[in-house]
């Protein structure tokens, strides 16, 4: 396995949000790298295959030779992609998909995997397991973008919580610009947002607030 990849400012997509706004996926992805994104994940709950492949598709073809493009839970997706020669990075899974060890043996160790965490225990099995590069520890706070998601803990319990492994960490869970200090100084690697980006009139202006941000939590 590699080291994780720059997780400072992760973007998780919201294609309907960025529908909502008036501009496609990639045009969102695009310029939010161009403001400081420094990785992406294309999150697309409830499409079907060939969609969520066709997102995969056309974020990576935009973005991948940037940043790492990440493709949520589904490791046939990923594959596929790769199979097609779409410059993508790596899987992010959650608790209840495909074990990360054997999430591992599909994509090889040359792919960045992440692993989302909310408790000691999955932070401590995350760890012994040796599979994944880093985790995603969540909530900060209640959020819209994603049902199932635990209840928020704060930016002091997510700091807490990242303490606790020593597997780099990237927070989520409605992030905005007003968390990045505390996040960065509480110990975290990133910070991944949906809404402050995919939501906001200028994407590339929001991050490069966003980095502004955290560069302040020094």
């Amino acid at each position: 396995m590699r080291p994780a990849p720059d997780l400072t400012l992760y973007l998780v997509t919201d294609a309907a949000q960025c529908r909502s706004r008036g501009r496609s996926l990639t045009d969102t992805v695009t310029a939010a790298v161009a403001g400081g994104a420094t990785c992406v994940q294309v999150r697309a709950k409830g499409a079907d295959g060939a969609d969520f492949l066709n997102q995969v598709r056309q974020v990576a073809c935009a973005v991948g030779e940037r940043v790492p493009v990440i493709v949520n839970d589904r490791v046939d997706v990923y594959l596929a992609a790769r199979r097609l020669g779409v410059p993508v990075a790596g899987v992010h899974v959650g608790q209840n998909d495909l074990p990360a060890a054997v999430v591992r043996d599909l994509i090889g160790d040359d792919a960045y995997l992440g692993l989302s965490a909310a408790t000691p225990q999955e932070l401590a099995t995350a760890q012994q397991e040796a599979a994944c590069d880093h985790v995603g520890i969540g909530v900060v706070r209640a959020t819209a973008t994603k049902t199932d998601a635990p209840n928020g803990l704060g930016v002091s319990g997510i700091a807490r919580l990242a303490a606790g492994t020593t597997l780099p960490c990237v927070a989520i869970g409605g992030i905005t610009a007003a968390d990045l200090p505390a996040l960065r100084e509480g110990g975290l690697a990133g910070a991944a947002v949906v809404s402050a980006i995919c939501l906001a009139e200028d994407p590339r202006a929001a991050a490069v607030q966003l980095r502004a941000a955290w560069e302040a939590g020094q």
